[in-house]
């Protein structure tokens, strides 16, 4: 057994290698054993599934480093991994040794059925000393001529998320040993396929995200507007949003909201709740009554969802905005020779909440020349801090000025870079009249 490695950085996947040698030690403590001369070449196989270097690899490569190794460990022709696809119940082959093609032609198998199946609905290790049509049902590996096989569970704590399985071309018995290993590397397997799993996620809800949020803001009379938006860099893509949009009565709609929750479940539901209030605007005149139809939609196909919003209305000469606050913080409003404050806007609950209560607009004066400042709740919170610090301070770097100089002020002047929740900004200011 080598000495002591260099300890190394490790991503979120990556165990420490102290844990899992000691969990290895505690699985084959019955089998080694000091004048055992087959101790030096077990540890040298754990050595070989724990090696520190493979925690510089990302998660695709580290899935393929696996079973290079586990195929020369334990003498096999195969090798694959299967993760779970929670919501079709179905294995998903997903990396592959021998058995490639499983991968290249998005192999399948439900929950049960075949090989791979019976261990994932057993949660337990299963031996195949003879490999027959009736116990396989995957036609790769009779083609193949595999002969003998043995699959293992892969756990995410108690949860079950794939199966591993290795195979030999001539007839094998497994021993206890070989079962004992395959486990501790589905152990470490378990930890890549989570981080793929979630930078898949995290990719899905950044393009849904952008997707959704304006690629440009439309060009409209009497007013300038500039907007920026942010992912948290601790939890990710959220339900955060933005949005603005010329009305047919000549008003301009403006929307900013925050769907609670993180990554793609929050960007789904923040698409479908933007796009509900797209429509719900065309009908109303009212904030107010456009966001309460937007309660009742949650309440009804969005059960179990929480979100705040801000939906404002600017009137055709721009002189007045007309703005409903469903549970959301309440605007800036930047006027010359008036400093900033937040106009006096009732509250109103937070859509979804389930308890029916009259919804409120209030119109506010938008004089010449003044801006107004909308924003999420990222922009001001932070951790063990009072709100009204997060207020104040953006307050003090306000200034009636063109729209996208008050966003680049607040986003440097407040340090979001790496917020630690999500940040939509978004700024209008009404041109001063000809």
């Amino acid at each position: 057994m080598s000495g002591p490695r260099p300890a190394t950085a490790r991503p979120p996947f990556a165990a420490p290698r102290s844990a899992l040698v000691a969990t290895a030690r505690t699985r084959l403590h019955p089998v080694i054993v000091a004048d055992d001369s087959g101790a030096d070449e077990r540890l040298r196989r754990i050595e070989a599934v724990t090696d520190s270097k493979l925690s510089r690899l990302d998660a695709d490569d580290l899935l393929d480093e696996l079973l290079v190794r586990v195929r020369e460990l334990l003498r096999v022709d195969t090798a694959a991994i299967l993760l779970l696809d929670q919501h079709a119940q179905q294995l998903v082959a997903t990396a592959a040794k021998g058995l490639e093609e499983e991968v290249e032609q998005g192999f399948r198998i439900s929950v049960g059925r075949g090989f791979a199946g019976r261990v994932a609905r057993s949660r337990q290790p299963v031996i195949l000393e003879q490999v027959t049509p009736a116990r396989v049902v995957n036609p790769l590996l009779l083609d193949k001529g595999i002969q003998s096989m043995l699959g293992v569970p892969m756990f995410a704590g108690t949860e079950l998320v794939g199966v591993l399985h290795v195979g030999s071309l001539t007839p094998r018995r497994f021993s206890g040993d070989d079962v004992r290993l395959l486990q501790l590397v589905a152990d470490r397997a378990s930890f890549a396929s989570q981080t793929r799993l979630g930078t898949i996620d995290r990719t899905a809800a950044l393009a849904l995200q952008r997707s959704l949020l304006p690629t440009r803001l439309p060009t409209v009379n009497g007013v300038d507007m500039a907007a920026r938006y942010v992912p948290g860099h601790h939890t990710g893509i959220g339900g955060d949003w933005y949005d603005v949009f010329p009305l047919p009565s000549g008003w301009l709609g403006i929307v900013v909201g925050d769907v609670s929750g993180h990554g793609l479940p929050a960007a789904v539901v923040m698409g479908r709740l933007r796009s509900a209030l797209r429509a719900y605007t065309l009908e109303c005149d009212d904030p107010a009554d456009a966001l309460h139809r937007l309660d009742h939609k949650i309440q009804h196909f969005e059960a179990g969802n929480l979100a705040t919003a801000l939906y404002a209305m600017i009137s055709p000469d721009r002189e007045q905005i007309l703005i409903s606050l469903a549970g959301h913080l309440p605007p800036m409003l930047a006027r010359p020779g008036h400093g900033v404050a937040a106009p006096a806007i009732p509250v109103d609950l937070p859509l979804g909440i389930g308890r029916p209560r009259p919804r409120r607009s209030t119109v506010v004066e938008f004089p010449e020349n003044a801006v107004l400042v909308c924003y999420t709740d990222g922009l001001i919170e932070r951790r063990g801090e009072l709100i009204d610090v997060g207020f104040d301070r953006l307050r003090a770097v306000i200034q009636p000025e063109s729209a996208e100089t008050v966003c680049s002020t607040i986003m440097t002047s407040l340090g979001i870079d790496q917020p630690a929740d999500d940040v939509a900004l978004l700024a209008i200011r009404r041109h001063a009249t000809a």
